[in-house]
């Protein structure tokens, strides 16, 4: 359903409103008809005894404006203007997100624009900004979204103007990177405001527009401030001292398959970025399906062995007898069926990148035979006499507790800590929501190229349900449900929580979590939500599509 809100305002400047576009719907943006704050108030708790501040069960701290202002003021005295400023947008990306996922949840039976609303609405409340909307476009279903707004008394972009004085550039990093991350979780996919006239540049008030990045020329620039590390080219003269090449090695944009804007994310890519000129053995740890390969591919990407070969190795696939032979290669004769030399994955690696998924499957003799390799670079082929020497980097990752299995027996210590030198853990998805519309929008434009559909977005109880799942499988559950969707939609309508299904045309959801309690979906296609623990009653509510 199309929604769109529109009051005449002339913008700051002189300048006339932006001409409209033909909608289904016009509705009146005056303030009396913009919803109260009842419900948000609700969640709102004051406990001066306890020395807490709540909102939607987190904590909050009450601080006054200037010794924001001063933070700023040091964050650019030490990190320089353009790293301070995306470090400030990165808080407000990851703080948004949360509040869209607290608009699904307050207000799930509202229009959109009431839904929408509780984001400006909460800022209001903490004394940060007096949002007024001048222009509200959107259509979830089609994926468009359009949107002007004045901010009124900002208490960032005054703290701005009160420490640097007139800018240049406008100064509500943080606000800005906060109603990017709002609207993102909110409409399942990346939404760009820009800050457009700016009281710390001079303008009497902030005008800010709002609109998906990929109608933005250059959303980039944004999109960058959200990532901890922005791809830096690989330096000429490290390739050339370590691989013999003349030129660095900068990532195709059309091959990065990382994608997200979590806090956990950025420190999983920043420690990728640190250990990737190294020739130092990693250890990605993490829940299946979080992507650990897809780290991998990336630090050698960022490495200069780039241009050499990666091989991936699925040691829990292999059978056991064959997993040696598979690494390290045999000679002719050296067993029955072994009719013939053949090199294993570290001779065809040789000079780049193996990958060793599922590591704490190996058995006891291969691991003996890995931990030679990464102590002295060589090794032997099974029924072989010569040592080989290896130029490889190994890369490992598991979803198991290692150190458990060494307390076990399962794992050998001394191999456990020469991998664990340098170990990158990769949280699941349920714990870094700020990734989840990032994630959608890149899988739904993905899968639908390769199945050759025009798919304009998702509806907005998918959105909500995303929001609210507990995604147990992780990025590959989400790529793997989307492509679903994508298979049973036609072409030019939005995905919705009836095409998810398999065998029902209802989908079972819980209410929102209490604490300690997760969504699943089931096999029969139907969702539920149950506490993850023994006992208590399970919450539930039927979601009818629409």
């Amino acid at each position: 359903m199309s929604t769109r809100k529109q009051l005449p305002t002339r913008r700051p400047g002189g300048r006339p409103p932006k001409p409209e576009a033909p909608r289904q719907h016009v509705n009146d943006l005056r303030p009396e008809n913009h919803p109260d704050f009842a419900d948000i108030l609700e969640n709102f708790h004051f406990s001066p005894e306890n020395a807490e501040i709540i909102l939607n069960g987190e904590r909050m701290v009450l601080t006054d404006n200037k010794s924001l202002g001063i933070m700023r003021r040091e964050l650019i005295l030490s990190l320089g203007y353009e790293r301070a400023r995306a470090v400030l947008s990165r808080i407000g990306y990851e703080m948004g997100t949360a509040y869209g996922e607290l608009a699904h949840k307050l207000r799930r039976d509202a229009d959109v624009f009431e839904s929408f609303e509780t984001g400006p609405q909460i800022h209001a409340l903490k004394g940060s900004v007096r949002v007024q909307a001048l222009k509200f476009e959107a259509n979830p279903d089609k994926g468009e979204f359009y949107s002007e707004y004045y901010w009124h008394n900002s208490a960032e972009c005054q703290a701005h103007l009160e420490q640097l004085g007139i800018s240049h550039e406008p100064g509500g990093w943080q606000q800005i990177g906060h109603a990017c991350g709002y609207a993102s979780a909110f409409f399942g996919r990346p939404i760009i405001f820009r800050e457009i006239e700016c009281i710390a540049m001079g303008h009497e008030t902030c005008f800010l527009i709002g609109k998906p990045a990929s109608e933005w020329p250059d959303a980039e620039k944004e999109l960058s401030r959200f990532r901890a590390e922005n791809y830096r080219p690989v330096p000429k003269a490290a390739v050339a001292k370590r691989r013999g090449r003349v030129t660095g090695i900068e990532i195709p944009k059309d091959k990065r398959t990382l994608v997200g804007a979590s806090a956990g994310f950025n420190l999983a890519l920043h420690l990728v970025d640190k250990v990737a000129s190294t020739q130092t053995p990693v250890l990605f740890l993490g829940e299946s399906g979080v992507g650990k390969e897809v780290f991998a591919r990336e630090l050698h990407w960022r490495s200069a062995r780039a241009q050499a070969p990666f091989l991936a190795v699925n040691c829990a696939a292999i059978p056991e007898s064959l997993i040696e032979a598979e690494l390290f290669g045999v000679e002719k004769g050296a067993y029955t069926g072994a009719d013939k030399t053949r090199a294993g994955r570290f001779e065809r690696a040789s000079g780049g990148t193996l990958f060793l998924d599922e590591i704490g499957t190996l058995s006891f003799s291969a691991q003996g035979k890995l931990l030679r390799v990464l102590q002295e670079g060589e090794f032997e082929r099974i029924g072989g006499g010569q040592t080989m020497q290896s130029d490889v980097r190994v890369i490992a990752a598991t979803n198991a507790d290692l150190e458990d299995e060494v307390q076990k027996g399962g794992f050998r210590a001394d191999l456990f800590h020469r991998l664990n030198t340098f170990p990158v853990y990769i949280p699941p998805l349920r714990e870094r929501r700020a990734d989840i519309p990032v994630l959608m929008n890149y899988f739904l434009r993905k899968i639908s190229q390769t199945h050759g559909k025009s798919i304009p977005g998702f509806s907005n109880a998918l959105i909500s349900l995303f929001q609210r799942y507990h995604w147990p499988g992780n990025v590959r559950e989400m790529e793997n449900i989307i492509e679903r969707g994508v298979i049973l939609v036609e072409a030019g309508e939005a995905i919705d929580v009836n095409h998810l299904l398999m065998s029902s045309d209802r989908i079972h959801v819980g209410g929102y979590p209490e604490q300690g309690s997760v969504p699943r979906i089931r096999i029969d296609g139907k969702a539920e939500h149950g506490r993850n623990h023994a006992g208590g009653a399970v919450a539930r509510q039927w979601l009818e599509p629409r």
